[in-house]
């Protein structure tokens, strides 16, 4: 979307700088006490013993201040063991919390056990602790399990509130069937829900894609006599951006206003996200003029918003502006802000001024984390910039911020492709000497080097090592393997390689097959190849143009053009669209089967239909014009290409060239086209040169034959020394001598190959 000036943030007051709306609207600060420096870390000595007048609300403030889990258990067992002393219920859940953080569900269990023995009893808000630490570690499953132990050991009965909080949980744990599952239990029970029950619910319907049941068991609030809030219709407009769809999320905003329900900043804000998700960013704002005018004023989220939409619709020009407005509206942009206007730099590939925001950000005291150092990274390492990658990763660490695995990714990433395998092969061993376990995109780019550089072995070393070390591997993975393996003619490694995805349950896709399917083409298993195309189609996956090209090719190439011919009317007839690809290689196998002319009606007819010609089409017809000495229609058909087709490639010229230098009409045509190739960038292959140079000198066209000389030694770069040598052949007119020295110099500097 273009980002015109009528819509430049200056037409936006509330936007603006110098906005009336700007000025009695400046958050309020708040100050934090830190109580760090006076509070000091002690072990019990438990020599000691508690003074008479030692409270529970003492021992809280004790506990709290530990830095962990054990030193904090040590005091609570030492003081639980002190004469007269009964830990209070708030002191229990507080080691529960503490025992959460790190996982210690055993230890927490028996906590709950000594509390029975002491008759302190726990209340629901004990058992909150254990499902919020399930969640935590995903162990969702037991949080379920939560409800039983309270009720048959403590015979306490969950309420509305506590059920909301365990239906939050899963909710947020994407565990919608465990969702289902406790929803039914509260109903069995006959708790009642509330307002938030429907909110959660609605909630998890939107997560689960469900948008329509979301609106319907909206609309049955009222009978069980609530009234949507703004929570429960915001929620269903996030649902519906989620889902794409804005213009449904503004309908239940329209509904919202007819309810008298109250628009707060919160739904703005979303409805914001959504204009700006859908690139409309122009609406954005309009909108947000609209609701200023309503009495509403941006807060750091709508800025936030903002700027990441700007960057993402590459209008980083403008998200800087709004930063700008953002800082003198009061707020101080953070590390969401600063990273989204870096993503949208590295984006646009202003590397260094994306290094400059980093800078500003560090300058504004705004630490920077691993995601803004990895954006940055990435992008250096895409454009072969590793060594400054490198540094960067550097001052990452020196910084105190451990790189993870994107960062080392992005590393071996830039190394792969500057074809730094050693370099990459030894970061990969740092990464795991440093505790960063490789995931399957680091395997990957790996095997990938390995097959292109023929190392094979190697490749399926890092195939065995993910599989010991517990790393998944994907399709990815494997179709490298087989790719690199068919390309190297290791075929029987191949087919081994795809019998292995099954037994690992990792389904094979189309580049899987037809990979495997080239491979046995290429090694002429083409029985095979067709079997395979056979269980491809079983397997419910439709040949593309892929596979059928690559049984074309060899029949083709076999001479075979009745089959060849079939696999052309059988691809179209599955509704797979021949390309240009297809039908150059069938022009091919017709000009090598001597069958010229209906190679260029077959050509005409693919010309009616619209399609674009490529080299790859016009080259063998050409060719074999040449061959059977029609020069004038071969060069004919080469100025048609220049002026309906793509342009001729190298490949082109060469065989033009060859074709008139080996007689194939006047010199004269010879010259003239190896002046046009040569302006064009492209060089002749030095034998047809040769040839020429020895044409020119039988009819004594030695001053032409200089002129293409100075021409060729010009545009290989030759230093002066070479140059002086040939111009001294040439003086003395010794040709032969000069085209001698020009052809060894040529195939010194391994320039004598057909083209550039």
């Amino acid at each position: 979307m273009a980002f015109s000036s009528s819509s430049c943030l200056k037409c936006h007051p509330w936007c603006h700088p110098h906005s009336p709306l700007s000025s009695p609207h400046k958050p309020t600060s708040i100050s934090i006490i830190s109580f760090a420096s006076t509070h000091h870390h002690h072990d019990p000595i438990t020599s000691q013993s508690l003074p008479a007048n030692f409270s529970a609300a003492q021992l809280l403030d004790n506990l709290r201040r530990q830095r962990d889990e054990s030193s904090a258990l040590r005091l609570f067992n030492w003081a639980s063991k002190q004469p007269n002393f009964a830990p209070s219920l708030l002191v229990y859940e507080e080691i529960l919390r503490k025992l959460g953080h790190v996982g210690s569900f055993a230890s927490m269990r028996d906590i709950l056990q000594e509390m029975k023995i002491a008759g302190c009893v726990p209340n629901r808000g004990t058992f909150l602790i254990f499902i919020e630490t399930y969640g935590k570690f995903d162990l969702y499953d037991e949080v379920i399990g939560v409800i039983e132990l309270m009720e048959t050991e403590f015979d306490l009965k969950p309420d509305t509130h506590f059920y909301n909080y365990l239906l939050n949980v899963l909710v947020d744990g994407d565990k919608l069937k465990l969702v289902e599952a406790a929803n039914s239990d509260m109903v069995s029970k006959g708790i009642k829900p509330d307002c938030s029950t429907f909110n959660i619910l609605i909630k998890a319907l939107c997560k689960a894609h469900q948008i329509r049941p979301a609106i319907l068991l909206m609309e049955e609030m009222p009978s069980y006599g609530f009234l949507p809030d703004e929570n429960t219709y915001t929620t269903i407009m996030q649902g519906y951006i989620e889902e794409g769809n804005l213009k449904g999320a503004l309908r239940v905003r329209e509904q919202m206003v007819e309810a008298g329900c109250p628009v707060t900043l919160v739904t703005v804000n979303v409805l914001v996200h959504g204009f700006c998700k859908e690139g409309r960013i122009e609406e954005a704002l309009s909108f947000i003029e609209k609701m200023t005018n309503e009495g509403f004023f941006p807060d750091k989220l709508t800025f936030n918003t903002l700027v990441n939409g700007l960057c993402k619709a590459e209008h980083v020009k403008h998200a800087l502006e709004v930063m700008d407005v953002m800082l003198q509206e009061g707020f101080d942009p953070d590390v969401y802000t600063y990273n989204s206007l870096i993503s949208g730099l590295c984006k646009l590939g202003e590397v260094e001024e994306a290094v400059e925001i980093l800078n500003q950000m560090v300058s504004r005291d705004c630490s920077p984390n691993t995601v803004t150092y990895n954006t940055i990274i990435s992008k250096l390492c895409k454009e072969n910039q590793v060594e400054e990658a490198t540094e960067l990763a550097r001052v990452l660490t020196s910084n105190g911020i451990l790189p993870d695995a994107c960062t080392f990714n992005s590393l071996i990433q830039g190394l792969c492709l500057t074809s730094n395998h050693a370099a990459a092969m030894e970061l990969f061993q740092e990464m795991k000497n440093k505790g960063c376990k490789p995931d399957e995109f680091t395997y990957n780019m790996l095997i990938d080097s390995f097959c292109i550089k023929g190392k094979l072995d190697e490749a399926l070393r890092l195939l065995k090592e993910m599989e010991t070390s517990g790393c998944a591997r994907n399709v990815i993975t494997y179709n490298t393997l087989i790719n690199g393996l068919c390309k190297n003619k290791k075929i029987v490694e191949a087919e081994e390689i795809f019998d292995q995805m099954e037994i690992q349950g990792v389904s094979r896709n189309a580049v899987t097959y037809n990979s495997l399917i080239d491979g046995l083409c290429k090694s002429r298993k083409v029985e095979e190849a067709a079997q395979l195309m056979d269980q491809m189609i079983m397997e419910g996956l439709k040949p593309d143009k892929f596979t059928y090209n690559s049984l074309l090719t060899y029949f083709c190439r076999a001479g075979d053009i009745t089959k060849a011919a079939d696999i052309v009317q059988t691809m179209t007839s599955n509704g797979c669209e021949p390309d240009t690809v297809t039908y150059g290689t069938l022009i091919g196998g017709l000009c090598r089967a001597g069958r010229i002319d209906v190679a260029s009606r077959l050509l005409r007819s693919i010309q009616m239909k619209g399609m674009v010609l490529t080299p790859h089409t016009y080259n063998p017809v050409i060719q074999a014009l040449f061959r059977r000495k029609r020069t004038k229609e071969a060069m004919r058909l080469y100025r048609e290409m220049m002026e309906k087709g793509d342009p001729p490639d190298a490949v082109t010229y060469k065989i033009i060239f060859r074709g008139l230098c080996n007689g194939g009409g006047p010199i004269g045509e010879a010259v003239d086209f190896m002046i046009e190739m040569t302006e064009k960038g492209f060089l002749p292959e030095f034998s047809s040169f040769y040839m020429l140079a020895e044409g020119l000198c039988a009819l004594s066209m030695e001053e032409t034959l200089v002129k293409l000389v100075e021409m060729v030694t010009k545009a290989e770069n030759l230093s002066d020394e070479e140059v002086s040598m040939i111009r001294g052949f040439l003086k003395i007119r010794k040709y032969q001598d000069a085209l001698a020295t020009l052809g060894g110099i040529l195939d010194r500097q391994k320039q004598n190959k057909y083209y550039r």
